[in-house]
């Protein structure tokens, strides 16, 4: 999926090496709202980021679909010159590829047939989550055989929907994207450290190869300039996520 963004005379913000010359190759993996296919074209917060990006650098893009757990050794290995869809910034990651400025803030969102709002109402009820995200771990010392563990939202609605579940939780805009328009209440949950996320959300970001300074350094530039001047909050709003999670602080890493 190749999305051209260049224009007759086109002046580059920044310019970078990339993998293959004048076009950015990113990976995209399924995870809506920030990265999908809709109607076979790539949609999402992430999706819009990285076209602004690259019509800023003068690049055309060709978006390849990816799998989540190949994505991060896509960009290791160099076949691809980033990654998007909702990624962390860890401190895994950042040993192995480069991690951009943070995007948005992952919050932690939550669907039943009533309104959840502390992290005390999910204790004796089934609850369901998605692997790889930072509540996981805090849930399941918390819930122990009553967290059931999916590998894709998918999954998760369908155990909802057939009542093998109380409770489903989700990243907040996937959560939305989802869901909303449903007869379940959708909400999020009290500061808790119980739960560390409800406390402070991890950061996303883009990984791109390591190592390729000169890139990274548009990336940060371009992401900087979004926040400043309110597009980010412009761009995630447009896409069903909550202007709140453009709050991003300071840098910082997961483990």
């Amino acid at each position: 999926m190749t999305s051209s963004s260049m224009s007759e005379g086109c002046e580059p913000d920044h310019t970078f090496p990339t993998l293959k010359e004048g076009t950015l190759t990113v990976g995209m993996t399924e995870i809506p709202p920030f990265s999908y296919s809709r109607n076979g074209e790539p949609a999402g917060s992430d999706v819009d980021i990285v076209k602004e990006f690259a019509a800023a650098n003068c690049l055309e893009v060709d978006f390849e679909s990816i799998g989540y757990s190949a994505a991060i050794p896509s960009v290791e290995n160099e076949r691809r010159d980033m990654v998007i869809g909702d990624f962390y910034r860890t401190q895994e990651r950042s040993e192995i590829v480069g991690l951009s400025a943070p995007l948005y803030l992952d919050e932690l969102g939550v669907v039943a047939d009533e309104e959840i709002t502390t992290v005390d109402q999910l204790e004796g009820k089934v609850v369901g989550t998605v692997s790889g995200y930072l509540w996981v771990e805090d849930m399941r010392a918390l819930l122990g055989d009553d967290l059931n563990v999916y590998s894709s939202s998918v999954e998760l609605r369908v155990d909802l929907d057939a009542g093998r579940l109380d409770v489903a939780a989700d990243a907040l805009g996937t959560v939305v994207f989802l869901f909303e328009g449903s007869d379940y209440q959708i909400s999020t949950l009290e500061p808790d450290e119980a739960i560390e996320s409800t406390v402070q959300p991890a950061q996303t970001n883009f990984p791109y190869v390591k190592g390729n300074t000169e890139f990274g350094q548009a990336l940060d530039a371009a992401i900087e300039e979004l926040h400043s001047s309110g597009r980010m909050v412009e761009i995630l709003e447009a896409n069903g996520l909550q202007a709140s999670s453009a709050d991003v602080g300071e840098p910082r890493l997961i483990g």
